[in-house]
């Protein structure tokens, strides 16, 4: 297979990286189907998608004619077996659990035409830890994209040892055609690239701010403004969501059994109160609904 054989685009899951992802893919002219198993959840998406293309061509950024074309592209649905079975390209945006993805990937394997590549958006889990759970290794990759997916140009393309060529090449093609900058890892490393460097950074943040060395404010205004960083640490960890550094926190804590890598006291906090960030209107910040 090339990129001129992929048609049609699955996005699983309609959170906030999957719809946007989704919306994307519509944008870049792909028929694009976003699939969740929550009804719920894929009508605050298509609510998104019918708030945004009418503001975005208000602020002249698209024309009418390609917000129709977007918005045609696009559907959703619950029906898993619908979506996937002409697809051609699948990228998996679901909850950072090793174990809901494998039973994911082994279920898309079953349902998807033996061409199609199974891409997973996951920022830390590698998809050598996902791809034996198919029948088709050789076509199972990371395709990161970072938050918010209809912003930020970034996508990490991660090779693992049973990725093919092919698949790889596939895949940066694919973000290129998505209006992306794709970067290739010939290897699988925890964290990808960018992860492992914000990794520090947040986690230095948090010792400075738990130790009483300077308030979450502070911190992220020095970040800011004089490492010129759009936005500081604590402000990130709330787009991004707090849960999600938990969860990611104790995955690989799960893996290790190093108590050095659990989330730290306040990510601990947070998460039980609910205050997982943005999403949640409070995170280290509080947010207007």
């Amino acid at each position: 297979m090339k990129i001129d054989d992929v048609k049609k685009l699955c996005v699983i899951g309609a959170g906030n990286m999957g719809h946007q992802i989704s919306l994307q893919c519509a944008l870049s002219g792909y028929e694009t189907v976003c699939t969740d198993i929550s009804m719920e959840q894929l009508n605050k998406a298509s609510s998104f998608v019918e708030q945004y293309l009418p503001g975005r061509v208000a602020k002249g950024k698209l024309t009418q004619e390609q917000a129709d074309r977007a918005k045609a592209n696009i559907s959703f649905t619950t029906d898993l077996e619908e979506a996937v079975r002409d697809a051609d390209f699948v990228i998996e945006a679901a909850t950072e659990k090793i174990k809901i993805k494998r039973e994911l990937f082994k279920k898309l394997d079953e349902l998807c035409p033996p061409h199609t590549i199974l891409a997973t958006n996951s920022s830390y889990i590698v998809s050598s830890k996902i791809a034996d759970a198919t029948n088709r290794p050789a076509k199972v990759c990371n395709m990161h994209f970072f938050n918010p997916a209809l912003v930020m140009k970034c996508v990490e393309v991660v090779k693992g040892p049973h990725t093919s060529d092919e698949t790889a090449e596939i895949t940066m093609d694919l973000s290129k055609r998505l209006q992306k900058v794709p970067v290739l890892l010939h290897k699988e490393v925890y964290g990808f690239l960018v992860n492992r460097i914000l990794k520090v950074i947040a986690e230095e943040a948090l010792f400075l701010y738990e130790t009483g060395v300077a308030s979450i404010e502070d911190i992220d205004s020095a970040v800011v403004n004089a490492l010129g960083h759009p936005i500081g640490p604590f402000r990130l960890l709330d787009l991004t969501g707090i849960d999600l550094s938990y969860h990611v926190g104790m995955e690989r804590y799960m893996e290790t059994m190093d108590p050095a890598k659990k989330p730290s006291p306040t990510i601990v906090e947070k998460y039980v109160k609910g205050e997982w960030g943005q999403k949640a209107s409070k995170g280290f910040y509080t947010y207007d609904k």
